[in-house]
Parts: structure tokens; sequence; C-alpha cells
């Protein structure tokens, strides 16, 4: 950890690269209160679940144009008309020209479906229960989505939560690449004792400067990379 930089310096230098404080903060975005995430109907979360789901490895701009075929196809993404759908009915809906025809994706609606049902049941609604996590242990959540829900590992399920406004931070290519160089970790970024010391680090930036995860690594990553912006401009 010695090697890890104040956030006061992850913050300067980014005002640096683009152009000063206030241009930086425009360019930062908010996360939502846990009381507006809580109210979020729970077929919508199924909704931006399924949309993350399908822009993995995909090109975002499709599936955002496809998006009211998609909404279509699953009853609005209603959950209980959801699970009560066939193998068949899936198969079929794979074949829609109304959204992207990938059979394997399409099967994950149904399981993220259930995933949100059973979790509706126990704790009153799946908005509740992603609003109500900490996110101290946002990498928890991730875990949880993954090990639970259908194609939501890796930086989907970050995504989806980040969608829906929950407080999250982001392992892009550029936030990994500097946590890395920084020694924030020395293995695999998706194991359990990398993401541990990942959390770590956020959370004592996060003390260092009372913002949130969200905008924390929106900072790292504009404090490297190819993004820069020359005072200048």
């Amino acid at each position: 950890m010695q090697t890890v930089e104040p956030f006061t310096r992850i913050y300067q230098r980014a005002c640096e690269r683009k152009a000063g404080a206030l241009a930086l903060e425009a360019l930062l975005s908010n996360c939502a209160s846990a009381e507006d995430i809580a109210v979020i109907p729970d077929n919508l979360l199924l909704g931006e679940l399924t949309k993350k789901v399908f822009q993995s490895g995909f090109v975002w701009r499709v599936v955002r144009q496809k998006w009211p075929g998609f909404c279509d196809v699953f009853f609005d993404f209603n959950i209980e008309k959801i699970l009560l759908m066939s193998d068949e009915m899936l198969e079929e809906k794979a074949r829609d020209v109304r959204i992207i025809r990938n059979a394997n994706k399409v099967f994950t609606v149904r399981h993220n479906a259930l995933m949100i049902h059973d979790l509706a049941l126990e704790h009153g609604s799946f908005a509740r229960f992603i609003a109500n996590w900490p996110t101290e242990n946002i990498i928890g959540l991730w875990a949880y989505l993954k090990q639970h829900g259908a194609r939501l590992g890796g930086n989907t399920g970050p995504y989806a939560l980040r969608a829906i406004g929950k407080d999250t931070f982001i392992l892009s290519t550029d936030v990994e690449a500097y946590l890395r160089a920084s020694k924030v970790f020395d293995g695999g970024i998706t194991s359990k004792r990398s993401l541990a010391q990942i959390q770590q680090q956020f959370n004592v930036w996060q003390q260092q400067s009372n913002r949130s995860l969200q905008q924390i690594s929106q900072i790292i990553a504009f404090s490297v990379g190819d993004n820069y912006v020359g005072m200048l401009q």
C-alpha cells in the first residue's frame, strides 16, 4: 500500500488532464440514494440486468436501438410472466428479429427473473435488497450477482448496478492499469484476494475524499490513460 497515492494527488492530476476542476466536476456523475433505488420496480431492474448482459461483448448502440423490441418480446420484463415461459418459448424468443438473437443470453432473462423473484420474497423486493447492500463491501454484491444470476460476472454486474444508481466502482481498463501499477493488488483481478484489496483501497480513498465509489473510480480513470485534455483546450 506504500506506493498508493493519496486521493488529493489523483484528483489534482485529473484536474490537470481535464482542463481544471470545473471541467472535471462536470464530467462526474452521481449515484442514487438508497431510498430512490428501493422503490424502483423489479421489472425495470430485470430489464437493466438484461440490457447489460446483451451489451457485454457487443455494440452497446445496437442494443439500445433494439431495446423497444426487447421490451415487447419480454412483456416489459414482467417477472411473473417470464417465470412461466418454457424452454420452447424462450427458444422461440431467441429467433425473434426484434431482439439480438442469442439463445444463451435469452435464457438468462428467466434465470435472472428467478433470482429477483426469490430475493423479493425474502426482502420485499429486489430493489430493496440492492438498496440496502453496504457499499463498503460492494464486491460482495458483485459476487452475489455472479453466483446467483446468469452472465453477471466480470464488469456486467457492476455496470448494471451503476445503471440503476447503486454506488459502485468500475474496474475499467484504465482503472485496472492504475491499481496494478500502484500495487493495490498483484494477482488476477477477479480473485477474491485481489478484489478485497481493491475494495479496501477504495474505502480508504472514500474516507479521504468523502466522495462516492462511483466518482472515485471516474476520477482515477480521468487521471490516467489516453483521455487527456490539454489545459489550453
